[in-house]
């Protein structure tokens, strides 16, 4: 499958339609709104259905495979936020709140920026298997994951590796800390005032008992736990219908980025390149980090999504604890207004086509 037609099957999949519907409606003033409640409910769902497969996955691969894409994805969360620091400081001049905040959210992961990948390539995967059966390599009605099916998406380098929601809850808070810490140190060296953000102690809490967090981390577990019987016993429930709630989560989003877009005239030219440049040059770092530690061309293109991806979750509550100072116009508008819509329509395409020279298929 060529850059093109990766770019059709990513901008005609109904979750990325549903994301511009989102924005639409809220440009055209529409009254469609999404109730607390149910925004709350369909994010509790897609952690808990990237948790607990992932952690199915997890049990069924070797150590061997994993510690090394492991320890890159450590790396990438730790120099990601230092780098985007330091060039917000130096070259957009932010000071030091603001340009931690915000190499935190860029550090970070997005949830459901990982869930549009996944379902990014499962939907390679199906367009992929449906033309090899109009060619006539494999017989009609073979199943997805029939032998026949897999040499498929083999030969195309669609397989990623099941380990991957590992490598998103392990990417999601040393990012975060990395950039509080920054800010920490570079407040003393400039003689700031760091009295008034939460402790360490404070941050941690919010992190590791904030939501997206630990429900990742404690379904990995569970679904580690459980295995493949557990699995097979709520897949109904978390396997099929994850595209269905994942379209639903993206219109909300679209809805909530087009509230967002006004905030555009205030963040300034700067950190609109910002927000687009830093996710390509990260998705490349993530992409040549897992061709580096053995990783598939699928999965290491998934790590780039990662590395890309900006937080909305994760990191605007430990934000608005350890970084009071920080003005969440600029993390909140670059991460969702910017990057995420970005990641979501243009990103999928570009990483996957990237992979692609990178893998040189």
């Amino acid at each position: 499958m060529n850059a093109t037609q990766a770019m059709f099957v990513s901008l005609l999949s109904p979750m990325v339609l549903a994301f511009i519907l989102g924005v639409i409606a809220t440009r055209v003033k529409s009254d469609l709104k999404f109730p607390e409640d149910l925004y709350t409910a369909l994010t509790i769902y897609l952690l808990v259905a990237i948790g607990l497969k992932g952690g199915y996955k997890l049990s069924i691969s070797h150590l061997s495979d994993f510690w090394r894409p492991g320890l890159a994805t450590i790396a990438l969360g730790v120099i990601i936020p230092i780098v985007s620091y330091y060039i917000l400081r130096q070259l957009g001049k932010f000071n030091v709140w603001n340009a931690a905040a915000i190499a935190a959210h860029y550090g970070s992961v997005s949830a459901v920026t990982f869930g549009e990948a996944i379902a990014f390539h499962d939907t390679l995967k199906e367009e992929a298997l449906r033309a090899a059966i109009e060619a006539g390599a494999v017989a009609a009605g073979t199943a997805a994951d029939a032998p026949a099916a897999l040499a498929v998406y083999q030969a195309q380098g669609l397989n990623y590796e099941g380990f991957m929601p590992s490598l998103l809850a392990i990417m999601e808070v040393p990012a975060i800390l990395v950039a509080i810490i920054i800010a920490r140190l570079q407040s003393r060296e400039d003689s700031l005032d760091a009295g008034e953000g939460g402790t360490m102690g404070e941050v941690l809490r919010e992190l590791l008992a904030g939501k997206s967090t630990l429900l990742l981390i404690g379904f990995l577990i569970i679904g580690y736990v459980s295995g493949k019987r557990g699995w097979e016993q709520v897949a109904p429930w978390f396997d099929t219908p994850f595209r269905g709630v994942l379209t639903l989560f993206l219109l909300e989003a679209g809805l909530v980025t087009g509230r967002r877009l006004e905030d555009l005239k205030k963040v300034g030219p700067f950190l609109i390149a910002f927000g687009i440049l830093m996710p390509i040059a990260s998705a490349v770092a993530g992409i040549f980090a897992g061709r580096l530690t053995g990783m598939t061309m699928a999965g290491a293109t998934v790590l780039g999504v990662l590395a890309a991806s900006a937080s909305y979750i994760a990191a605007p509550a430990a934000c608005r604890v350890a970084l009071p100072k920080a003005s969440p116009t600029y993390y909140l508008t670059a991460s969702l207004a910017i990057t995420f819509p970005f990641n979501i329509i243009v990103g999928l395409p570009l990483y996957h086509f990237i992979a692609t020279k990178v893998y040189g298929l």
